[in-house]
Parts: structure tokens; C-alpha cells; sequence
């Protein structure tokens, strides 16, 4: 009884710190703007376009957080491979943009993008039909990660791979992807990647008012994933997933097909981190292969741990100050950063191994609740009707 009701509560709390944020975050999408284009630069409160470009930017990378928490938080699947998907979704977007150069181009190609040009292409690859349409660009944004995402974890779920050799695998991925968008055969771009862009849906894409409705749009996208993923994992389907991730073999001992759980939400994570790929690009205008860096998806993961893993809001938190981090110890101390963020994982993993709302709840007192720690000897479906976690006996 008493787990229940804790279990309730943290439910409760759940859902407050995802309407404070939502509220948070559509305050900052009409404000930002406003303060940008609407005051002078004179004005103590005018914000200048690159602090609206960059924070935009911190709001994609919470966006992939918030994803990445989804699974790993609530599923217990750590991918070190969501930083791929991540790419995809931004080589989607940024063939689309590349697609509206047009004429304006160093070639002045109406049809071929500048480097196809350069490496004597004589026609367009199939690859890059149909993304001269922004409705088909978006859908690619998605169907990319997620058709990819689905057959990954179609194998490796039905072939009941976990643990660190699913992480290993998904780093693979990520690998093996950056290594092919490298090679110019491939008709990306090559190391150069896709750039110069100009319009977005016919607006310029390096103007300030477009940026300001970028930096808006990636708030509005990120307070909607963190309401329909709030929406998730209180639902019934989300309870399985937390008894997934407390206790795999009595949650499929009692009937559920696991797999088909892991594969769902797998494919849905995956579709949101290209979501945040694709508002990534027009905003700092390059997508290379860098992008698809096993140390990128590796930093994902630290965000999620410093902001609090199963907590959603706490993923968005850990991903804007860590990059807020880089941004100021890159230009301060650029040889020490990658010390400092081992350094900040190390310190989280043993003084905050709940994150930073781990530590929060933890002062209120009710930290175990909260963090949904498990009881031993709980009911595998009494668990998941009451929203509890499972955990194997001891």
C-alpha cells in the first residue's frame, strides 16, 4: 500500500515538472523572439541573434535527450547510438536546404548541389529525389532514424541482446555510419558535409527573424516530446517498459512480448532524436559526419545522467547545462574539456547517481519515490497495474 501510494506521488510529481516546463518552455518561445527582433540593440533586455542561435541549439541537443531518457531511463536500453539518428535526421534536413540553392551555387547548377558538381557527378543520385519538397524532407526526417531503428532493434531484440553488448552494437552502428557518409561516393558531401544553405520554406535561412522562429519552433517541438513522453511512460505501456527495465525475465515470464515493447519504443526514440537533427542544421548551418562521432552519443548519455535518468525533464536540464558548460570551457580552456566532462561524469556516477532531480527529490525526503526505486518481492502485474517497478528477488 504504502508503494502505491509513493508510486502515485511520484506520478504526481511527474506531471508537475512537465507542466512547469511546458509553461516554461512556451513562455520562452514567444519571449526570446520578442526580445530579439522587437528591442533595440541598444536595450539592456536585447538578446543578440547568436545567443538565440545558440541556446536554440542547446534546446535541440535537449530535445535528443529527452529521447535518449525515454529509452534508457525508462526501458533500460543504453544506446550509445542515438547520436546517429540524430545525424539522419539532419542529413534529411540538410539535403532539403541543399536542394533550394539552386542556380545560386559557386556552379550555378539548378539541379546538382555544388560538391556533385565539383566530383563531376552527371546526374542526381536516387538518394537525393524528392527532397526539393519540404513535406518529403520531413518525412524523411523521421522514417530515416526510425526504419533504421526499427530493423536494428528488430535483431537485436529478437535475438535478446542486452546489457553492454547492445551498447557496444548500437556504438557500432554509429561507427560504421560515419565511416560511409565520409567516403564522397556515397553522395553526401563527403568530410565537407552539406553547407552554404540559404532559404528554409523560402525564408533566409541566416536571417535573424528566422532564427528567432527557429529558436521558437525547437521550444515548442521540445515542450510537446516532453508532454507526449510524460504521456507514455504513465500510460499502461509505459509501466511495462519501467517492469522491462527492473526485470526483464519475469516481466516476459508472465506473458508480455518484451521485444515488441523494446522495438516500439526504440523506433519512437529514434524518430525524435531525427526530429532534433533536423531542427540542429538550419540553425548552426553544416551537417557532416562528425556528427555521427561515437563520442557524441556518448555525450548524450552524460546528459541524461547529470540531469537525472527517468526523469524526462531532467534529461532536457542535464543536456543545457553540459553544453552550456562546453560552450564557455572550449573558449576558456579548450584543452581541458574533455578532462572536465570525465571528470563531470565521474563525479555525477558517485556523488549524484541520481541526477541533479535525483538530488532535489533527495532533499525533499522522498528521493526513493521519486527515482521509482524498486522493493524486492513486488508482483510483476500487480506492479505495472499500479505503476511500481519490479526487480528480481534477491
Amino acid at each position: 500500500m504504502a508503494d502505491a501510494l509513493n508510486s502515485m506521488a511520484a506520478s504526481a510529481r511527474l506531471a508537475l515538472r512537465v507542466k512547469v516546463t511546458v509553461a516554461i518552455l512556451i513562455a520562452l518561445a514567444i519571449a526570446v523572439p520578442l526580445l530579439s527582433l522587437a528591442t533595440p540593440p541598444s536595450s539592456s533586455f536585447h538578446l543578440p541573434p547568436y545567443i538565440v542561435a545558440l541556446t536554440g541549439k542547446y534546446l535541440c541537443f535537449a530535445l535528443l535527450a529527452v529521447a535518449l531518457d525515454l529509452v534508457w531511463g525508462y526501458c533500460g536500453i543504453l544506446s550509445l547510438g542515438h547520436g546517429a539518428f540524430f545525424a539522419l535526421g539532419g542529413y534529411a534536413m540538410g539535403m532539403y536546404l541543399m536542394r533550394q540553392i539552386g542556380t545560386r551555387g559557386v556552379y550555378s547548377n539548378p539541379i546538382l548541389p555544388d560538391f556533385m558538381v565539383f566530383l563531376n557527378w552527371k546526374e542526381l543520385p536516387v538518394t537525393w529525389w524528392g527532397f526539393s519538397a519540404f513535406p518529403y524532407a520531413l518525412l524523411m526526417v523521421v522514417l530515416v532514424p526510425g526504419l533504421l531503428a526499427f530493423a536494428f532493434g528488430w535483431l537485436a531484440f529478437r535475438s535478446r541482446v542486452t546489457g553492454v553488448y547492445l551498447s557496444i552494437i548500437t556504438q557500432a552502428m554509429t561507427y560504421a555510419l560515419q565511416l560511409a557518409f565520409f567516403r564522397n561516393d556515397m553522395g553526401f558531401g563527403g568530410n565537407n558535409g552539406l553547407t552554404d544553405f540559404k532559404d528554409i520554406l523560402g525564408f533566409n535561412v541566416q536571417s535573424d527573424a528566422t532564427r528567432a522562429s527557429l529558436f521558437a519552433l525547437s521550444a515548442l517541438v521540445l515542450a510537446l516530446a516532453i508532454f507526449v513522453s510524460e504521456l507514455i511512460v504513465t500510460s499502461k505501456f509505459g509501466k511495462v517498459l519501467i517492469a522491462i527495465r527492473d526485470a526483464e525475465s519475469r516481466t516476459r515470464f508472465v506473458g508480455y512480448r518484451v521485444e515488441t515493447y523494446k522495438l516500439a519504443v526504440f523506433t519512437l526514440s529514434a524518430m525524435m532524436a531525427g526530429l532534433a537533427g533536423a531542427l540542429y542544421v538550419p540553425q548552426v548551418g553544416i551537417i557532416n559526419p562528425s556528427e555521427f562521432a561515437p563520442q557524441n552519443s556518448i555525450e548524450a548519455v552524460i546528459w541524461v545522467a547529470v540531469g537525472g535518468r527517468g526523469t524526462l525533464v531532467g534529461a532536457a536540464l542535464g543536456a543545457v547545462i553540459v553544453n552550456f558548460g562546453k560552450t564557455y570551457f572550449t573558449d576558456v580552456f579548450p584543452e581541458f574539456w574533455l578532462f572536465a566532462l570525465g571528470l563531470l561524469f565521474v563525479l555525477v556516477t558517485i556523488f549524484l547517481p541520481h541526477g541533479i532531480l535525483g538530488l532535489a527529490a533527495k532533499r525533499r525526503g522522498k528521493g526513493k519515490a521519486t527515482l521509482g526505486a524498486s522493493e524486492p518481492a513486488i508482483d510483476t502485474d500487480a506492479a505495472i497495474d499500479a505503476d511500481l517497478p519490479v526487480e528480481e528477488p534477491r
